[in-house]
Protein backbone atom coordinates (compact mmCIF):
# COMPACT_ATOMS: atom_id res chain seq x y z
CA UNK A 1 0.00 0.00 0.00
CA UNK A 2 1.49 3.45 -1.06
CA UNK A 3 1.94 5.95 1.77
CA UNK A 4 1.11 8.83 -0.61
CA UNK A 5 -2.20 8.25 -1.97
CA UNK A 6 -4.29 10.83 -4.76
CA UNK A 7 -7.79 10.29 -4.50
CA UNK A 8 -10.46 10.14 -7.88
CA UNK A 9 -10.97 14.12 -7.01
CA UNK A 10 -7.45 14.91 -8.52
CA UNK A 11 -7.76 17.21 -11.56
CA UNK A 12 -4.52 17.32 -12.38
CA UNK A 13 -3.99 21.42 -11.50
CA UNK A 14 -0.56 21.18 -9.87
CA UNK A 15 -1.03 23.02 -6.75
CA UNK A 16 0.85 20.18 -5.15
CA UNK A 17 3.58 19.83 -7.56
CA UNK A 18 4.25 23.73 -7.18
CA UNK A 19 4.30 23.88 -3.93
CA UNK A 20 6.10 21.35 -2.39
CA UNK A 21 8.98 22.82 -0.49
CA UNK A 22 10.96 19.53 -0.78
CA UNK A 23 10.27 18.73 -4.43
CA UNK A 24 8.50 15.35 -3.94
CA UNK A 25 5.93 15.89 -6.37
CA UNK A 26 6.72 15.82 -10.26
CA UNK A 27 4.50 15.40 -13.42
CA UNK A 28 4.95 14.82 -17.10
CA UNK A 29 2.82 15.02 -19.85
CA UNK A 30 2.94 12.10 -21.87
CA UNK A 31 0.46 12.28 -25.20
CA UNK A 32 -3.00 12.27 -23.74
CA UNK A 33 -2.07 11.73 -20.26
CA UNK A 34 -0.73 13.59 -17.33
CA UNK A 35 1.65 11.45 -14.39
CA UNK A 36 1.75 12.66 -11.51
CA UNK A 37 4.65 11.12 -9.47
CA UNK A 38 5.66 10.98 -5.64
CA UNK A 39 9.45 10.36 -4.80
CA UNK A 40 9.26 9.09 -0.85
CA UNK A 41 12.61 9.64 0.20
CA UNK A 42 12.36 12.97 -1.32
CA UNK A 43 9.50 14.13 0.81
CA UNK A 44 9.56 16.05 4.30
CA UNK A 45 5.95 14.49 5.57
CA UNK A 46 5.29 18.12 6.18
CA UNK A 47 1.52 17.69 4.40
CA UNK A 48 1.76 21.14 2.51
CA UNK A 49 0.57 19.40 -0.47
CA UNK A 50 -2.35 18.07 1.23
CA UNK A 51 -3.31 21.07 2.59
CA UNK A 52 -2.98 23.12 -0.24
CA UNK A 53 -4.61 21.00 -2.66
CA UNK A 54 -8.10 23.04 -3.73
CA UNK A 55 -9.63 19.61 -5.03
CA UNK A 56 -8.76 17.57 -1.27
CA UNK A 57 -7.14 15.11 -3.91
CA UNK A 58 -4.48 14.02 -1.50
CA UNK A 59 -4.80 11.77 1.16
CA UNK A 60 -1.79 12.26 3.04
CA UNK A 61 -3.38 11.44 6.29
CA UNK A 62 -2.22 7.76 5.41
CA UNK A 63 1.16 8.76 5.46
CA UNK A 64 0.86 10.55 8.79
CA UNK A 65 -0.52 7.42 10.65
CA UNK A 66 2.86 5.77 10.98
CA UNK A 67 2.31 2.33 11.01
CA UNK A 68 4.50 -0.31 10.39
CA UNK A 69 3.38 -2.54 7.70
CA UNK A 70 4.83 -6.51 7.75
CA UNK A 71 7.33 -7.53 5.60
CA UNK A 72 8.55 -10.75 6.37
CA UNK A 73 7.59 -13.90 9.13
CA UNK A 74 10.34 -15.90 10.84
CA UNK A 75 10.26 -18.96 13.16
CA UNK A 76 11.49 -18.31 16.54
CA UNK A 77 14.05 -20.27 18.46
CA UNK A 78 12.94 -20.58 22.40
CA UNK A 79 15.37 -20.62 24.99
CA UNK A 80 15.77 -24.61 26.44
CA UNK A 81 14.98 -23.20 30.36
CA UNK A 82 12.10 -21.08 30.07
CA UNK A 83 10.90 -20.82 26.55
CA UNK A 84 10.99 -16.81 25.63
CA UNK A 85 11.75 -16.49 22.42
CA UNK A 86 16.13 -15.46 21.86
CA UNK A 87 16.25 -15.73 18.04
CA UNK A 88 15.86 -17.10 14.42
CA UNK A 89 16.98 -20.59 13.46
CA UNK A 90 18.92 -18.63 10.42
CA UNK A 91 20.47 -16.66 12.61
CA UNK A 92 21.47 -19.40 15.00
CA UNK A 93 22.98 -20.90 12.41
CA UNK A 94 24.91 -18.41 11.04
CA UNK A 95 26.65 -17.24 14.44
CA UNK A 96 27.36 -21.23 14.78
CA UNK A 97 28.81 -20.92 11.17
CA UNK A 98 30.96 -17.40 12.13
CA UNK A 99 32.44 -18.94 15.44
CA UNK A 100 33.16 -22.72 14.99
CA UNK A 101 30.72 -23.31 17.84
CA UNK A 102 27.40 -24.87 18.44
CA UNK A 103 25.06 -21.83 19.83
CA UNK A 104 23.02 -22.78 22.99
CA UNK A 105 19.46 -21.65 23.20
CA UNK A 106 19.17 -19.96 26.34
CA UNK A 107 18.36 -16.40 27.33
CA UNK A 108 20.47 -13.83 28.44
CA UNK A 109 19.00 -14.52 32.03
CA UNK A 110 20.10 -17.95 31.79
CA UNK A 111 23.07 -18.39 29.45
CA UNK A 112 25.15 -17.74 32.94
CA UNK A 113 23.81 -20.70 34.53
CA UNK A 114 24.10 -22.94 32.56
CA UNK A 115 27.62 -23.54 33.56
CA UNK A 116 26.29 -23.63 37.27
CA UNK A 117 23.88 -26.47 36.03
CA UNK A 118 26.97 -28.53 34.56
CA UNK A 119 28.87 -28.01 38.01
CA UNK A 120 25.69 -28.92 39.78
CA UNK A 121 25.70 -31.96 38.02
CA UNK A 122 29.11 -33.07 38.04
CA UNK A 123 29.01 -32.15 41.94
CA UNK A 124 26.07 -34.83 42.51
CA UNK A 125 27.71 -37.34 40.56
CA UNK A 126 31.03 -37.01 42.45
CA UNK A 127 28.88 -37.11 45.56
CA UNK A 128 27.25 -40.23 44.61
CA UNK A 129 30.52 -42.14 43.89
Amino acid sequence: MPFFKVNENCNGCLACVQNCPAGALNYFDQEDSRKIMHNMSLCARCGHCWRICPQDAIEFKVLLTGRFDLVKTLDLVHCKVCGEPIYTPSFGETVSNDTQRSVEPLCPDHKGSEPVNVWKKLASKRASQ
